[in-house]
């Protein structure tokens, strides 16, 4: 919806908040999260189109797209499916080389939109479960969406100190990461976000952009 997004951009820009794009798979019925074979001169095109039209929207708004972040299905398989990814990479090199790219921590795609030349922001999973291999645990399996506001805070600040984070199977994963994400359309967002904030500061954590003004 051009009108929602044009509206958000406009916040955005008067709290200086910095933009990015979430493109995803061409799966509206799925909202995004049912992995596509899709071919490459189609996904180039979307990520193109999809990346194209919030900048332009982000001009009129008098702010400015900065990184992209994959959605749901296309976020996951990129980052291990060299093919895909290799598509998305060539879409935004042709776009705007300048684009940072926000991808699974520790994942084979840090490596690959490095060696393209991309600044790559990596990201640690505030609301998700993890695998002991560092992936996320799929959405069909119980324990893939945390919820509970005190326990992902909890979970963060051991992060911040540690560098680990409990695994679905009662283990821990190292995660060197640069961000934390939390999902805005998981039930309770906001409190998560409020609540994880307030945390990580009582905590002397500092919080600031990963992309310049």
């Amino acid at each position: 919806m051009p009108c929602l997004s044009c509206a958000t951009l406009r916040c955005a820009a008067t709290a200086d908040v910095r933009v990015g794009a979430h493109v995803s798979y061409p799966d509206l019925a799925g909202f995004g999260r049912r992995e596509m074979q899709i071919a490459s001169p189609d996904l180039r095109a979307d990520v193109t189109y999809q990346v194209g039209a919030l900048s332009a929207l982000a001009k009129v708004a008098g702010t400015r797209v900065q990184y992209v972040k994959p959605h749901g299905a296309l976020y996951n398989t990129i980052a291990h499916d060299h093919r895909q990814a290799q598509d998305v990479i060539e879409a935004l090199l042709a776009l705007d080389a300048s684009l940072k790219l926000v991808v699974l921590a520790g994942s084979p795609l840090v490596d690959w939109a490095r060696d393209a030349g991309f600044s790559v922001t990596q990201e640690a999973f505030a609301d998700r479960g993890y695998m002991s291999d560092g992936s996320l645990v799929p959405r069909s399996r119980e324990g893939a969406v945390l919820r509970d506001p005190g326990h992902i805070a909890e979970r963060m600040l051991r992060w911040v100190r540690e560098g680990v984070i409990d695994t679905i199977d009662g283990d821990t994963v190292v995660v060197e990461a640069d961000s934390i994400c939390v999902h805005g359309d998981s039930p309770g967002a906001v409190s998560i976000a409020k609540h994880l904030r307030e945390a990580l500061l009582e905590a002397g954590v500092r919080i600031a952009p990963f992309c310049e003004p």
